[in-house]
């Protein structure tokens, strides 16, 4: 029994000494159930998606990359059509397959070209390396323990991908001219009828075949498998970085303008305000105009990223101090306070607002832009 009382004693002293406190332990719980608790969240919405599911495009669109045997047309149609005519119900086509690896370089407006897109987010993409390059010399690489870094480092990760896309889809573009939809539609039409009575599948050709002036580059199999394998992934991915970004920049910015440029100073930081005021301004902004003009969804289980997003900063930080790093980047993350369970409570509860913004920033988008434009506008 003396033992016992004595092992407690020094479990209690060692605790002490190690600054750690029951608040301590109240805010590893939360984090650590926020965790659980958005794994759960994906685990449930993006194993349905895995699942095949069709259901109008719920899982975010990722099941638009499901191809299977069955998709020869769909493969030549992605590449032959615009997108508004890829939508036609008479097409004949499986919607659920009608935008694939290209929703990453098209544009939710009729005619826009992918160049577009590619001269948005390299000027984008530029532009805020160099402000990042500002913000490294007018202090040190220390700087990237702040979330804005993280932030600002993420949405240019999401231009750096989107650059790379949008280049590939204008080079398509170049490269194969735009065909007549009706000569398209009776070649396809054909093909399935020979593919039918024949119980065979279509034979695919590396040469390209004219009509009336007119190219088709039919796909080889290896090019399905590829598209199958790799580029369900790689749109998955720009899609959750896009996602994940969007969130994090609307909570950088109104913790910024909110709380720290008014209330607060960071003895900590020689913060040249100019850099930072560009820095948590521009994010959004370039952000803002890339959901102008991009062809990405938006689903709100996704939050679960941005959430997970944040959690792994917060690790990030507790790691450090734990290592000897003095001082916190932010005052409400830190655990020397009874109240610290209730900031970061407040920090969890505040990302659900911060998604919702953006969220219904792309929900307006498709809403009013419809209304307004109703021919150009492709929704």
């Amino acid at each position: 029994m003396n033992h016992s009382r004595n092992f407690d004693k020094v479990r209690k002293n060692h605790l002490i000494e190690v600054g750690i406190e029951w608040y301590d332990f109240a805010c590893f719980g939360i984090v650590g159930a926020t965790i659980i608790s958005s794994l759960w969240i994906l685990w449930m919405n993006e194993a349905s998606a895995g699942k095949g599911a069709s259901n109008n495009n719920k899982s975010g669109d990722f099941e638009a990359l499901n191809l299977d045997e069955n998709d020869d047309e769909n493969l030549l149609v992605m590449a032959a059509t615009t997108p508004r005519q890829r939508r036609q119900p008479n097409n004949n086509i499986n919607m659920n397959n009608e935008l694939g690896i290209s929703q990453l370089w098209t544009s939710c407006w009729e005619g826009v070209h992918p160049l577009w897109l590619l001269f948005t987010r390299f000027s984008s993409l530029v532009t805020m390396a160099a402000l990042v390059s500002l913000d490294v010399l007018d202090y040190d690489a220390s700087i990237f323990f702040y979330y804005t870094e993280w932030t600002f480092t993420l949405v240019m990760i999401y231009f750096s991908m989107g650059i790379i896309a949008s280049a590939y889809g204008s080079w398509q573009s170049i490269r194969k001219p735009p065909i007549v939809h009706e000569e398209m539609s009776e070649f396809i039409k054909r093909k399935s009828h020979e593919r039918v009575s024949t119980n065979t599948t279509i034979a695919y050709y590396n040469e390209e075949k004219e009509i009336k002036g007119s190219v088709v580059d039919v796909q080889t199999p290896y090019v399905k498998d590829e598209l199958k394998q790799g580029a369900i992934f790689w749109v998955y991915f720009v899609q959750v970085t896009y996602q994940t970004a969007a969130g994090a920049v609307i909570l950088t910015d109104i913790v910024f303008w909110g709380l720290i440029f008014p209330f607060m100073t960071i003895s900590h930081l020689r913060l040249n305000m100019l850099i930072m005021g560009l820095m948590h301004s521009m994010n959004a902004a370039f952000l803002l105009l890339d959901t102008a003009l991009n062809n990405l969804p938006f689903p709100f289980f996704r939050i679960a990223y941005f959430v997970l997003w944040s959690c792994v900063y917060i690790i990030f930080q507790w790691i450090i101090h734990a290592l000897g790093f003095s001082w916190w980047p932010y005052p409400f993350l830190e655990l020397n306070s009874p109240w610290s369970p209730f900031w970061y409570l407040a920090l969890a509860a505040i990302h659900i607002p911060c998604y919702a913004v953006y969220s219904l920033i792309v929900k307006a988008k498709h809403a009013i832009l419809t209304k307004l434009f109703p021919q150009s506008f492709l929704g």
